[in-house]
């Protein structure tokens, strides 16, 4: 599946799970434009992400996780999220590092 067309998915997937209408996406953004990015049609920025995030109270990680879960079915969540700590233990430990020199 096109990454486009996962993140439609995955967008209208989280939009249903909590109950929202296209309707209440009108602070961030038009009906026209979220129709258009839940058939894929569209690709958003990282700030329209984040704004579509905050309307269904949920980390704009939710979304960009979510496509690339349902671009590539046959990975699960766990595996996932194992790979995005591996990927990114550098980043906690030069934080935990600067949290021990701060005290």
């Amino acid at each position: 599946m096109e990454l486009n067309a996962a993140f439609a998915e995955a967008l209208k997937n989280l939009r249903k799970r909590r109950k929202l209408t296209q309707e209440d996406f009108v602070t961030v953004t038009s009906r026209g434009y979220m129709s258009q990015l839940e058939r894929g049609m569209r690709s958003p920025t990282l700030d329209k992400v984040g704004d579509l995030a905050a309307v269904m109270s949920v980390h704009p990680a939710s979304l960009i996780i979510g496509s690339y879960l349902e671009e590539s079915p046959y990975q699960d969540l766990e595996s996932l999220f194992d790979q995005i700590r591996a990927d990114l233990a550098w980043e906690y430990s030069d934080q935990e590092d600067d949290s021990a020199l701060e005290k």
